[in-house]
């Protein structure tokens, strides 16, 4: 891998053309030593310590797999130092020869969307979960597809993109019980599920759930996410179908932080044009959360987010610096205040279409507390938990019980939009 790797840089070079110098040089760079929850104990310094023998570029799915230590399944568990540097799009819908796959290619024979449609209707099957021969049809087609476009991430890695087009298309990153992740420079798009699950006991009215994000931490420590673009590119969630009165939702989080994840930084990055985007936390129930989960978010740009940007649980989250901005009239809220969660928002910047409710900012989920300071709404100071509790008549507290230690610089709100909109998202990075 590595020589076949070395010998097309040098075909590339000879060609008279090379690797960016800019790109080059972010490869090996680390977290600020204040920057964020990542910065906390040792820092984030991904595969900077990588040798020579351990840095590739790579410009399809399986010398990406090559390069993250060759197979899917145990990439892992492989925490060599390694700077691995994405030139151009790397579809990960495809096979060892790089040929497209799609439906068809992943479906298990017992499966039939026609069949699973008749079974699981509400009015023949109720309210309990699909189970049978073809709700474990479904979940075997979906675990076909798994096993191709979400790519397992070990320690000590660097994944960054080359110049300005470097994208991961139909599917994501897994970084699971790994510690000292850095992905930058990055466009992630469309992390499609071919094979939702009807789940009739979610919400009132059941609701279909899909199992892909674009990036998801599980267990995870130390773990640096700057200068990307997270979206659902030609596939957004309002293209998709209707069944049994609800959107058959091909798409899940763009960003999911989960199962005691820990030391965090998300910086710098454009996520647009999605439903659900980011949920720190896994469930109420799920207590070994409590004193994990402490993630800074900042100078990120939400455009047409319609929630959890991001939705907590149990978490210390700060979030600064970070631009709202909403055009449809989709929008449900931003911050939801989840259970035992501790947000800490300042100077964070909202544009929402005229005669939005400044309460839809926020929504409490079992939550009981939100410290906010210095939130602008179309140019306007808003004491945003006053305003909430007020409209619902809610006792949000405006004391977290902790005070942000690990920051650079926070910019005044009214200047967020200026520098998120020059300088958040892949491509950017100077």
């Amino acid at each position: 891998m590595k020589k076949g790797i070395g010998l097309l840089l040098a075909l590339a070079m000879m060609a008279g053309s090379s690797l960016p110098v800019q790109a080059e040089d972010h490869g090996r760079e680390v977290l600020g030593s204040k920057d964020g929850w990542g910065a906390y104990g040792e820092g984030t310094t991904g595969g900077a310590d990588a040798s020579s023998d351990h840095v590739y570029t790579v410009q399809n799915r399986q010398q990406l797999v090559e390069a993250l230590g060759g197979k899917n399944s145990a990439n892992g568990l492989n925490d060599t130092p390694k700077i691995i540097y994405i030139k151009g799009t790397i579809d990960l819908n495809v096979d060892d020869e790089n040929k497209p796959l799609g439906f068809d290619d992943y479906k298990d024979p017992e499966y039939s969307l026609e069949k699973y449609l008749a079974a699981y209707s509400p009015d023949k099957w109720g309210k309990k979960e699909p189970s049978g021969k073809l709700e474990d049809a479904r979940a075997r087609s979906e675990k076909n597809q798994k096993e191709r476009v979400i790519l397992n991430v070990g320690s000590n890695t660097t994944i960054i993109g080359l110049g300005d087009d470097a994208k991961i298309l139909g599917g994501g990153f897994y970084i699971k019980q790994a510690k000292n992740v850095i992905i930058r420079n990055i466009e992630f798009e469309n992390a499609y599920d071919y094979f939702p699950a009807w789940d009739p006991t979610d919400g009132s009215e059941g609701n279909w759930n899909s199992e892909f994000d674009n990036l998801l931490l599980e267990s995870s420590e130390h773990v640096w996410v700057d200068h990307c673009s997270f979206n659902d590119g030609s596939k957004p969630d309002n293209f998709d179908d209707t069944y049994f009165g609800r959107v058959f939702q091909h798409h899940d989080g763009l960003l999911d932080i989960k199962k005691q994840s820990d030391f965090v930084t998300v910086s710098y990055n454009v996520f647009s044009g999605h439903d659900k985007n980011t949920i720190v936390g896994s469930s109420d129930k799920y207590s070994a959360d409590n004193g994990h989960l402490r993630v800074t978010f900042h100078h990120n740009m939400y455009e047409n987010i319609k929630e959890r940007a991001p939705r907590v649980r149990y978490g210390k989250v700060h979030l600064y610096n970070n631009y709202f901005k909403n055009t449809e009239n989709n929008y449900d809220y931003s911050w939801g205040v989840g259970y035992s969660s501790k947000i800490y928002a300042e100077d964070n910047y909202f544009s929402l279409p005229e005669g939005t409710k400044p309460e839809k900012m926020m929504k409490a989920f079992k939550g009981d507390a939100l410290h906010e300071e210095d939130t602008l709404l179309n140019d306007q100071k808003i004491d945003v938990v006053s305003t909430y509790n007020k409209a619902y008549n809610a006792s949000i507290k405006k004391s977290t019980g902790w005070t942000p230690e690990l920051y650079e610089k926070i910019d005044a709100a009214k200047d967020v939009p200026k520098i998120v909109e020059e300088q958040a998202g892949a491509g950017k990075l100077q």
